[in-house]
């Protein structure tokens, strides 16, 4: 059983949101430098992302996270342009596949909000748990990295679905998340996935499929 402390009082989402955002983004100098898509097989390379050494030295310990079965980028083999050009019709397609879940999660990294995706893979994750002690030191871990307000990874969320994780952590289950999954799903949907396909990384994606498709 889950027996940390509960925040009790919270501000607004709209203020917790604004000062979240302040506290956790970095200087513009540590922005993290164009993708790099190898589409290996495995997760033990950094698959999606090329970082200067500065930029790991300053950055790696903000972006660490406890839950160890959250790999740098999923397992995955190389998408067709028509799988790619899929993830435009739909967001459910996009995070279905997990191909367009590492693209869209180094869209996100661009935009510094990677912690949305990597709550929604620590939820999934939960939910495929069937020992009772697994699943209580996982929902401790996801409590801690990202809905504590002294995380520097804490998610966006209402007050409401806070009440409710509070409530549930006395008896953590697979499904105690599962509200706060669905909104900052819903988030990612109406807020970062319109700006994903229209950036410069999906874009370029396509073009250089289109480009390999054509010359094949």
């Amino acid at each position: 059983m889950y027996t940390g402390p509960i925040p009790a009082e919270r501000e607004s989402p709209m203020a917790r949101s604004e000062t979240s955002s302040s506290r956790a983004r970095p200087a513009a100098a540590q922005r993290p430098n164009a993708c790099c898509f190898c589409w290996c097989c495995c997760c033990s390379c950094s698959c999606l992302t090329v970082r200067n050494e500065d930029e790991n030295r300053a950055g790696k310990k903000s972006q660490d996270t406890k839950l160890e079965t959250i790999p740098n980028c999923e397992a995955c083999t190389k998408p067709t342009v028509d799988e790619m050009r899929l993830w435009a019709q739909s967001f459910d397609k996009l995070m279905k596949n997990p191909a367009g879940r590492n693209v869209f999660r180094e869209f996100l990294r661009t935009e510094y909000s990677e912690e949305n995706m990597l709550f929604w893979l620590a939820c999934e994750d939960l939910k495929k748990e069937i020992n009772k002690a697994v699943i209580e030191e996982k929902a401790r871990l996801i409590y801690e990295d990202y809905i504590s307000i002294l995380s520097p990874k804490e998610v966006s969320l209402d007050s409401r679905v806070r009440e409710v994780i509070n409530r549930k952590m006395q008896e953590p289950t697979p499904h105690t998340f599962e509200d706060a999954q669905l909104q900052i799903y819903t988030l990612m949907h109406r807020d970062s996935y319109p700006r994903f396909l229209n950036s410069s990384i999906y874009k370029n994606l396509i073009q250089t499929g289109s480009r390999s498709s054509s010359e094949s």
